[in-house]
């Protein structure tokens, strides 16, 4: 279940193995020290003695457990919950795969949940760990770390969502005659499943760049703002993505009713055409006793250039209005 256990003292990792147990007298034996514990879709019976030992709010527990949350930001005592929403491109198969992240803060202790393939918190934890300045900041450091990795993903994912939309663009305003409507739709269900991990983020991303949360001094504020608008801006990314994929999917609709048209305009013509010699053959068919054009010698050629003439005549006329 836990990935990494690990103790920062001043913005330095310290050496060896911490276990679970020694973590947070670890931790509070130092002023500027904290620990940060990574798990991974824990099980609820290995995840009560963790939230035992720092004292977690049973709600957030069930929320971390249990997972399929909202982002969101939720403030228990002196210590702070947040659900984040990540994102990965699975270039194979053109889907969107939507993991969660869960951030448990508190004045000397981080415990990150994570569920889903996407969002690994390891390079993050990397990153932090060369930067022992940044790190020196303490739990909201890492906090920000996280938030800003996950947004950082949204514009990858968004990238990626941009030329699958170039694609339809170019299938729908090509020639090809084809119903692109399932893959439209099925690119679109996509960009609806991203949406909603990303716009309910911005909301307590606001909270924490507004320092309106204790645990966040005036020291982070500017990172979260940072975090904050670019969350905004993929935001209003995904927005016009989703924009244009009801363009085409309009487009390719009114597409499929103009070759639908010109199929009918098409096949009346022919019929039209066709109805000439039909018509005429029907009337000498008939057999009657007195049709002077049978007795004449030249009735046959004449009726065959009568009805040549008249069908090249509708050609002509369907052609030059555009209906064959």
């Amino acid at each position: 279940m836990i990935v990494d256990c690990a103790v920062y003292d001043s913005g330095l990792r310290r050496e060896g193995v911490v276990g679970l147990g020694e973590a947070m007298e670890v931790a509070g034996a130092s002023d500027g020290g904290f620990v940060w514990i990574g798990v991974h879709e824990p099980d609820p019976h290995e995840f009560d003695e963790l939230a035992r030992e720092f004292k977690l709010h049973p709600l957030a527990v069930e929320d971390a457990v249990v997972a399929h949350q909202r982002p969101k930001l939720e403030v228990y005592g002196d210590s702070l919950f947040m659900v984040l929403k990540t994102a990965r491109y699975v270039d194979p198969v053109e889907v969107v795969e939507i993991g969660e992240v869960m951030v448990f803060v508190g004045a000397n202790f981080v415990v990150s949940v994570r569920h889903g393939t996407g969002g690994a918190l390891s390079t993050v934890r990397q990153d932090l760990e060369s930067d022992p300045e940044r790190l020196a900041l303490g739990p909201k450091a890492v906090l920000h770390a996280i938030a800003d990795r996950v947004v950082d993903q949204y514009g990858e994912v968004a990238r990626e969502l941009d030329r699958d939309v170039s694609d339809v663009e170019a299938e729908v305003f090509s020639d090809d005659r084809r119903n692109h409507a399932r893959n439209i739709y099925k690119l679109k269900r996509e960009v609806l499943e991203f949406r909603r991990a990303v716009v309910p983020l911005a909301e307590p991303l606001e909270t924490l760049a507004a320092g309106r949360v204790p645990l966040v001094g005036e020291d982070a504020r500017a990172y979260f703002r940072d975090v904050h608008d670019h969350c905004l801006r993929e935001a209003e990314h995904i927005a016009g993505i989703d924009g244009l994929l009801t363009d085409a999917l309009n487009v390719n609709l009114s597409n499929v009713g103009v070759r639908q048209n010109e199929d009918m305009r098409k096949m009346s013509a022919g019929a039209a055409i066709i109805a000439v010699p039909t018509a005429i053959a029907g009337i000498y068919g008939m057999n009657f006793r007195h049709m002077p054009e049978l007795d004449s010698r030249f009735g046959y050629p004449l009726t065959l250039v009568v009805i040549v003439l008249i069908c090249l005549g509708l050609y002509r006329a369907f052609k030059k209005r555009g209906w064959l």
